[in-house]
């Protein structure tokens, strides 16, 4: 499949061992997924291509020899995969880490690394199931090595393909002494699949996305075209260039329909599936008119050749980008990336690429291919073991110091941290721990819960006291849970945490990003908390929640109604300021100038007409307002660093350590709240 065709086949030959228009293909689809990646394109469906042609070309090569012998040789198999993925892969692998240690946060580090050792034992795709990936998320949290999903269930499908083809045609032959059984099992194994990604894009997105039961259709797919290719090889060919026509545009025109917002994978990755099936089943033929006139051409040939390194380098280098540059990405940028990175391509074909797949050595002793192959991938995850448990951290090294990260204690401190430029060795030993540094993970339901259990409620501050504070909200709330756990001690009162990740209680609907649908499960948690609130009868209820564009009065309005009733005391504390990056990993690449992750007060109060509305509504409603926005920003500056203690964990959440020097703004109201 590497050499180009010299001359049309002959109008006998229909079955191809070069087939031109599936080496086209495969440059079609990986232009398909670095124009995607890159945001030059917003055309999806590349990788399903790909699958798509996998599933064939596999399939194809297995069945011939089955055919021919009678079984599969193993090793020589797995030596041919070896010698075409393993060299790349570990080039690609260990410069990636290289760079991140050099320039990319060294906070992230140990992360990245075991994303490499996963990516290198090609089981990337369930690390990002388990860690629920949105892979559609431009957060700047993407690993370098994201992409290594779709490589991982290629070969989780090499590895397990020939052992089950070959059991499935020995039993075919025995019971009805033909492929039929094969077939019906390609079907089951495709219809099974197909569901498995519809049901669960609809459940969980980033099992569906990753995982291989819901991926495995396409190539399953694929193989059933290369058992169906001597029938579609009897196609009248005027017919079959038709085929391969709609084909063409079936794929590209219903990639062009996704966007960001289709539930993926589900049934809209059937279009491009769908599509680069017709144009396989077209070509089966040999149409003389067909596709095939457009695909097969030296440039896309030459694509072809590299576009597996391509598919490798285009990601790593898009992620570190920013870094290595110090800058974001211009849309100029994204060309640059695609170009660069087809350049590194072309290189690792030849000095690597080319010389492995070739090796005599290797090709004549498939043993020793596999052995090398072994012996790479053995050495990659390793190095990414090495890299993650033993290399130091590319970060200063802090110094010893009397000084404690004091926090926020006045309105000065927040004055003097908007004017501040380096960071100290207090504040240094601050951002090593900050990534850490958030409230209990306990005190908050997870994003499939669909209940709030009164029972395993988080329940903090005195517990044995007589008064009852609830705090209420999402993340936002959550986030000051270990702060009104002090509060609750001081003031002999209990503090129950109702929160759920991602769901405001006002009463409106969400899209998650995360499940990228309705948040039917923030709805239904929603109405079980209210239920539970009539049951407990707190005295105070603090309500906190991150301000979103989807909020509106009337599901304020429902709110602070639903709450009125329960008699409590009414606290509203508005959102804290968004900091717009993730801001340890700002600061460990800015400890010079720790103004680089500041952010405008006027930038970080984000949907500033939704804020005024939602404390007018409580206020209407008898609330007391707590403005948080004091102990954050200042001279309209919200600092990254207050008081030597780092404000936020992430990109939106602030830190335990930092909550906690709040108290002394929080505690006078709440103190006066409880004794009215």
């Amino acid at each position: 499949m590497t050499r180009h065709r010299s001359s049309a086949p002959e109008s006998t030959e229909r079955l191809r061992k070069y087939r031109p228009d599936i080496q086209g293909l495969r440059a079609v689809a990986i232009m398909m997924v670095v124009s995607m990646h890159c945001g030059i394109l917003d055309i999806h469906g590349g990788v399903d291509v790909s699958f798509v042609l996998s599933g064939f070309l596999i399939g194809s090569q297995l069945l011939a020899e089955i055919d021919r012998t009678g079984k599969v040789s193993l090793t020589k198999f797995w030596a041919r995969r070896f010698r075409r993925l393993a060299p790349g892969m570990t080039v690609v692998i260990l410069v990636t880490a290289v760079l991140a240690w050099i320039y990319a946060s060294p906070l992230r580090f140990r992360d990245t690394m075991e994303d490499g050792f996963a990516s290198s034992l090609s089981v990337m795709n369930w690390r990002l199931v388990e860690t629920g990936t949105d892979y559609f998320a431009n957060d700047g949290t993407q690993s370098p090595y994201q992409h290594f999903w779709s490589l991982g269930i290629e070969e989780q499908f090499y590895l397990a393909a020939p052992i089950v083809l070959l059991v499935t045609a020995w039993l075919s032959r025995k019971i009805f002494r033909n492929r039929v059984l094969v077939g019906l099992f390609l079907i089951t194994v495709v219809a099974g699949s197909l569901y498995l990604s519809i049901t669960q894009t609809k459940s969980n997105q980033p099992l569906a996305y990753f995982g291989t039961q819901a991926r495995i259709w396409e190539l399953a797919f694929g193989i059933l075209l290369a058992l169906s290719a001597p029938l579609l090889s009897r196609m009248n060919r005027g017919f079959a260039a038709f085929v391969s026509w709609l084909g063409l545009a079936t794929a590209l025109g219903t990639a062009l329909l996704i966007t960001p917002e289709t539930p993926l994978p589900g049934y809209a990755v059937a279009g491009p599936v769908l599509g680069a099936s017709m144009i396989i089943a077209g070509g089966c033929a040999a149409p003389t008119f067909g596709v095939e006139r457009l695909l097969d051409n030296p440039v896309l040939n030459s694509v072809a050749n590299v576009s597996y390194g391509w598919y490798l380098w285009h990601w790593p280098i898009l992620i570190l980008w920013p870094d290595i540059t110090g800058h974001e990405l211009s849309y100029s940028d994204r060309f640059r990336v695609a170009s660069l990175s087809l350049i590194l391509a072309y290189a690792m074909y030849h000095i690597v690429e080319f010389r492995f797949r070739n090796n005599a050595q290797l090709v004549a002793r498939p043993w020793k291919g596999v052995f090398a192959g072994g012996t790479a991938v053995t050495g990659t995850a390793g190095a990414a073991a090495f890299a993650m448990t033993i290399l130091p951290l590319n970060l200063e090294t802090v110094t010893s110091s009397s000084t404690v990260a004091s926090g926020y204690s006045n309105r000065a401190t927040v004055e003097d941290a908007a004017m501040q430029k380096r960071l100290s060795s207090t504040a240094l030993a601050s951002l090593r721990k900050s990534p850490d540094d958030h409230a209990s993970k306990t005190c908050i339901d997870s994003t499939t819960d669909t209940r709030f259990d009164a029972e395993d409620a988080c329940v903090l501050g005195d517990r044995d006291a007589e008064q009852t504070i609830v705090l209420m909200g999402d993340s936002h709330a959550w986030q000051w849970s270990d702060a009104f756990d002090e509060i609750g001690k001081d003031l002999a009162a209990k503090v129950l945490v109702m929160s759920k990740g991602g769901c405001s209680p006002q009463v409106y609907d969400i899209n998650n990003p995360e499940l990228n649908r309705k948040y039917t499960e923030c709805n239904s948690w929603r109405e079980s908390a209210f239920t539970a609130l009539s049951e407990l009868k707190p005295d105070v209820i603090v309500v906190s929640d991150r301000a979103r564009r989807e909020a509106n009065r009337e599901g304020a309005e429902a709110l602070f109604e639903v709450l009125e009733k329960n008699g409590a005391q009414l606290v509203y504390l508005t959102d804290t300021p968004e900091p717009g990056q993730n801001i340890p990993d700002c600061l460990a690449t800015h400890t010079d100038d720790v103004t680089a992750c500041n952010r405008k007060e006027s930038e970080a109060l984000e949907f500033p007409k939704v804020r005024a509305m939602e404390q007018a509504v409580a206020e209407e409603h008898g609330a007391y307002i707590i403005d948080t926005v004091p102990v954050f920003c200042a001279r309209d500056v919200c600092p990254a660093i207050i008081g030597e203690q780092v404000v936020y964990y992430d990109a939106s959440h602030i830190t335990s350590g930092y909550a906690k020097t709040v108290i002394p703004h929080l505690e006078p109201t709440l103190k006066k709240v409880l004794a009215g």
